[in-house]
């Protein structure tokens, strides 16, 4: 018999990550989660990731620094972070977006 487990998160109440962002909805295979009203500033260090991520912009506009490249996201454009691949963004204007990640970023430390 199939999973027929559904989950259902309201953001309003969802639990935040150590870098302000919310959980959303997560499975066993992939996550979702909520930057919301991220502010500009200098870009973080940038980092390497043992999970493949998704993104769609909301609102805002940031620069996405990956591998050398630089991608501008703004809303309505959507990107993906590959498994492993060095990276970081610059918050040009608040910033909203929506990501999922597989595996699910907030299992096992994968977000550290």
């Amino acid at each position: 018999m199939a999973d027929s487990t559904i989950t259902k998160i309201d953001s309003a109440h969802s639990p935040k990550g150590p870098d302000g962002e919310k959980y959303l909805a997560s499975g066993t295979q992939v996550s979702m989660r909520l930057w919301e009203n991220e502010q500009p500033g200098e870009p973080k260090e940038p980092v390497s990731r043992q999970y493949e991520t998704v993104g769609y912009v909301l609102k805002g506009r940031a620069e996405l620094h990956l591998e050398g490249q630089m991608v501008l996201l703004e809303p309505g454009n959507s990107w993906v972070v590959p498994k492993g691949s060095k990276h970081t963004y610059k918050i040009l204007e608040a910033f909203s977006a929506v990501e999922a990640t597989s595996p699910p970023a907030q299992v096992h430390g994968r977000d550290k």
